[in-house]
């Protein structure tokens, strides 16, 4: 059950840092999760995990660090167009 209530905490982080950029993450759901996960990682190896948590996710540094990683999937994704 532990897993499931990651998936769902994850997506929610990447959601959420999408609608913070305004931008949509490419995959859907599958995107928001990979985004909510990732940038779990990067957020808690940057900001060391402070803040509330859920799920076994920081949320303050996740959501900071998804929306680093949406920032640059963005620009990466604008430069090979």
């Amino acid at each position: 059950m532990g897993w499931l209530w990651s998936l769902i905490v994850g997506g929610v982080i990447g959601w959420a840092a999408g609608a913070i950029m305004g931008r949509d993450i490419p995959g859907g759901v599958i995107g928001n999760i990979v985004a909510g996960f990732l940038g779990s990682w990067i957020g808690n190896t940057f900001m060391a995990g402070f803040g509330p948590q859920i799920g076994g996710f920081f949320i303050i540094p996740s959501i900071l660090g998804a929306v680093i990683l949406i920032a640059i999937v963005s620009f990466v994704l604008k430069q090979m167009n």
